[in-house]
């Protein structure tokens, strides 16, 4: 066995990377490229010391570096050491930048997903693949979790357990332009208050206090 090179230090391979790989297209040395940079985080771009840690050609490195700069997976800065010598480093911000991009797709995707979770308990069944479509339908259409599941809770109040209710109470919401609950129930709040307001005036007092 050779010691030596079991001492080496080892290439950490996060999972997450995967999809950069990809949906960017990059060839095995330009995945190994990106992966020595992540694990050598603000260290100075040595195309030697690359080359001899990934065992790769030089020219190789350098075709693979060009890539990854020509996909905006990584940025080159040029900047000064102590003794104000300029040397180049290799910034990770844009690949960090999709990366989150990409975290926050999928808790979305979850969130969704529990919001069927929401409808099938409210319906107490599991919802059909054309009640799935619809409700997909109106994350796309712009209507936000919180409207959606708004509508879900007054269809269920009104004792009308169907997608066709709850799609238009959405519309509704949207042709008065409400954006989020609050303003939705402050307009059920104005609106109650003139009704009562009207009764209240409306009331024969006079009868009542001959009765």
């Amino acid at each position: 066995m050779n010691i030596t090179l079991m001492k080496e230090k080892m290439l950490v391979f996060p999972t997450y990377l995967v999809p950069i790989c990809k949906n960017y297209d990059l060839g095995l040395e330009d995945f190994l490229l990106l992966i020595y940079f992540w694990n050598h985080k603000e260290e100075i771009f040595d195309v030697l010391e690359v080359s001899k840690s990934l065992k790769i050609k030089e020219e190789v490195v350098l075709v693979s570096f060009n890539r990854l700069l020509e996909k905006k997976l990584i940025k080159l800065e040029l900047l000064k050491d102590e003794n104000k010598k300029r040397m180049e480093y290799v910034n990770l911000d844009a690949l960090y930048c999709i990366l989150d991009e990409s975290f926050k797709e999928k808790e979305k995707s979850v969130e969704k997903e529990d919001v069927y979770t929401v409808f099938e308990t409210e319906f107490g069944r599991t919802i059909s693949s054309m009640e799935y479509e619809i409700i997909k339908a109106w994350f796309e259409k712009g209507f936000s979790e919180e409207l959606i599941l708004g509508a879900l809770k007054e269809a269920v109040f009104n004792g009308a357990n169907n997608l066709r209710y709850i799609d238009k109470i959405l519309y509704e919401w949207q042709r008065k332009g409400y954006k989020t609950m609050k303003e939705v129930n402050n307009h059920k709040f104005v609106r109650n208050s003139k009704e009562e307001a009207k009764e209240l005036f409306d009331y024969n007092w006079l009868d009542d206090s001959e009765g």
